[in-house]
């Protein structure tokens, strides 16, 4: 087991589950990866994507996940969690056996397929095969890449526990079990699949627990399902994003999307998402702006699988720059571009608003981000709640008037130097496309 100078805070003990915290200023701090114990081809497979220095996260969690032991993660949305516990799987499991060895859980199809994606870039030249198994995709060729030898699964509870159901994955070689964003697939009630998942699984094996926020009900279905389970607690008591400038804006009900235009045109957003509460108000906001840009698409659990697919994969190219979304992308999504967050409908859980900032100011991308949030009149006591949450009061953004815009469009035109036709097609597409949505 690990030195006593590794692990401090206090332990407690509930039911037959064990919890050691371990906090932020207790992490061994090396320089690289080679400091966590990761063998030669894991190091290698690093250095081939460019990775040089360990985040907080996988400095805390890769050498305790290595011994082989239960973990749980704590910290905030964008910091690398996926490379914290796929490293070690893979140091694990035995790349000579065909059969199933470790299973991911996800909340939603787009992370299942983000940390398929990533997992396959983490194994490097290692002949590991990951299969990522999520609804809304034809499950007969799921179950053909099963059939054909499927060490690594990572999936949503539902998929994964129709493939149970038909006999095609057996999880009784399981040697290691991940809840992925664990709190956000149990506000989305996947609690039943998940206990008959685990239950599923071997008892000795490793199961890693990861999420940004710990509520009662995670820290209950670990204390059920882990044992003597290591906690990495790196949120610091503040679950905010320190990388991102975060602001509200008082607007009217029925003047919403003015303001949004408005916000649009002032911040020249690099790529945003904006934030609905639900599906029906994406579509509309959607139906509304498609006839003003371009680059805008729309995202939400309704949808076919296909039409979500296509979204994300215009959205990662850098096609799409603003996408309208429901909640279903709130969580792990990692896309470098997203500058601007903006939550035009004010999320009815504190905890989304955590969430949906996590989008941007990411680890993958570097830049400060920015997120403003819309609150009407009637909102003050939901906006309190997020303040609350946050442990920071947000400063207020002022919009400037149509009157203001109208003036700054007629200055840029007079003192815009004349075009010729060979310059025509390289202005800046942030200063084209939103002065254009402004001036409907």
């Amino acid at each position: 087991m690990h030195q006593a100078s590794e692990v401090t805070g206090s332990v407690t003990e509930s039911g037959n589950a064990e919890t050691r915290t371990i906090e932020t200023g207790n992490v061994e701090t090396g320089n690289g990866f080679e400091s966590l114990g990761l063998n030669h081809e894991s190091l290698a497979a690093i250095q081939a994507i460019g990775y040089t220095t360990p985040s907080p996260i996988q400095r805390a969690f890769i050498p305790r996940a290595l011994l082989g032991g239960d973990c749980t993660g704590q910290a905030r949305t964008g910091t690398g969690k996926t490379a914290a516990f796929m490293l070690p799987i893979f140091e694990r499991i035995d790349r000579s056996r065909p059969d199933t060895q470790a299973i991911v859980l996800t909340p939603t199809r787009e992370l299942s397929e983000q940390v398929a994606h990533e997992s396959r870039r983490l194994a490097g030249k290692r002949p590991f095969e990951v299969v990522s198994c999520v609804g809304g995709k034809q499950i007969r060729s799921q179950i053909t890449a099963i059939k054909h030898g499927a060490q690594v699964i990572v999936g949503t509870p539902g998929r994964v526990l129709d493939l149970i159901n038909r006999r095609v994955l057996l999880l009784d070689t399981i040697s290691v079990a991940v809840l992925d964003e664990a709190d956000r697939m149990l506000d989305i009630g996947f609690r039943p699949d998940i206990e008959r998942i685990l239950k599923r699984c071997p008892t000795d094996r490793q199961t890693l627990l990861l999420s940004a926020t710990m509520p009662p009900p995670v820290e209950r279905l670990a204390q059920r399902y882990m044992r003597n389970a290591q906690r990495v607690d790196l949120s610091q008591d503040r679950v905010d994003v320190a990388t991102v400038h975060q602001f509200y804006v008082t607007v009217d009900h029925h003047r919403k999307f003015s303001s949004l235009i408005r916000l649009l045109v002032q911040t020249k957003p690099r790529q945003a998402i904006v934030f609905c509460r639900t599906k029906r108000g994406a579509d509309n906001l959607y139906q509304r702006l498609a006839g003003k840009l371009s680059q805008v698409s729309v995202i939400h659990g309704d949808l076919q699988q296909s039409a979500r697919d296509r979204a994300m994969r215009q959205f990662r190219d850098g096609s799409v720059r603003l996408l309208i979304a429901t909640d279903v992308v709130g969580r792990g999504i990692d896309v470098t571009g997203v500058s601007h967050i903006i939550n035009y409908d004010i999320p009815e859980f504190c905890d989304d608003y955590i969430h949906r900032i996590g989008r941007t100011g990411r680890l993958s991308s570097g830049d400060v981000g920015m997120a403003f949030t819309f609150v009407c009149r009637d909102e003050g006591p939901q906006l309190t709640s997020i303040e609350m949450r946050i442990n920071r009061l947000l400063p207020q953004y002022c919009l400037e008037t149509a009157e203001e815009l109208a003036r700054q469009r007629q200055a840029a035109a007079q003192t815009r130097p004349v075009e010729n036709p060979a310059s025509v097609n390289v202005r800046a597409p942030d200063d084209v496309a939103y002065s254009e949505v402004g001036a409907v």
